[in-house]
């Protein structure tokens, strides 16, 4: 288990690594950046540097995981990714039904695998589904994401490359939103993130500020409007008391 300091999980799973360029999200990735320091530092599970690669051997890791945990699974890797086998995936989500001590959050920007493969997975009660839609061209990936059977179901608008205009949030359970960071993190609007959150609060969605990003993103924080909004769907909050 990969405990991380992203700020709406507690752990990380990576029996996925790899990637590849699909939408304008992607530009700077830093998973990708990540992946190629790994392996150059001669990380077994990175010697194919990003690469769509799967792990056989990190498949049971969460089976010996008893203090439970939010998980984010494939956080250097799209678990919808074409490269990835669909008997893999099964795999995946069978271990995933097996812990329900866990909470499992996944994030694709492949939404048309998703719906594709959704029938023939088992959702159990723990595992979240989400989508990344980081400007207003990807917003047919929350219909996708409706498809599904998942029984939460999250948006992440991260990074928030413009303003996504109007958003239809039935059926939706979260909505996570913030800037680049890193190298070359492309700019955010304090206006594009008010219009999220509005919506959220009309419409009755938990809201999640993750951070405004740019080079500096400890600097720059994550307050909106003097207040950090760490909102977090109902199913959490029940584990949370």
């Amino acid at each position: 288990m990969g405990n991380t300091k992203i700020e709406w999980t507690e752990s990380t799973w990576n029996p996925v690594t790899g990637c590849s360029e699909i939408s304008a999200g992607c530009k700077n990735c830093y998973a990708k950046r990540m992946a190629l320091r790994l392996q150059a530092m001669g990380q077994p599970n990175y010697r194919n540097g990003f690469k769509v690669t799967c792990h056989p051997k990190a498949l049971n890791l969460p089976l010996g995981w008893k203090k439970p945990q939010m998980i984010f699974v494939n956080s250097m890797s799209d678990l919808f990714h074409i490269k990835v086998p669909c008997e893999f995936i099964s795999k995946i989500f069978d271990v995933m039904n097996r812990t329900p001590q866990h909470i499992y959050q996944f994030l694709t920007k492949r939404a048309e695998r998703l719906a594709e493969l959704s029938d023939s997975l088992l959702w159990s009660k723990n595992v979240w589904a989400g989508v990344t839609v980081e400007a207003a061209d990807y917003k047919y990936r929350i219909e996708l994401l409706r498809q599904t059977k998942a029984n939460v179901k999250f948006l992440s608008l991260e990074p928030l490359l413009d303003d996504v205009g109007i958003l239809d949030l039935t059926g939706i359970d979260w909505v996570i939103t913030g800037g680049e960071s890193g190298p070359g993190a492309r700019p955010i609007e304090a206006d594009w993130v008010r219009n999220i959150r509005e919506q959220c609060l009309e419409q009755n969605v938990p809201f999640f500020f993750k951070q405004w990003g740019g080079f500096n993103k400890k600097k720059n924080g994550r307050t909106l409007d003097g207040k950090e909004w760490d909102q977090i769907p109902k199913p959490l909050e029940e584990v949370c008391v």
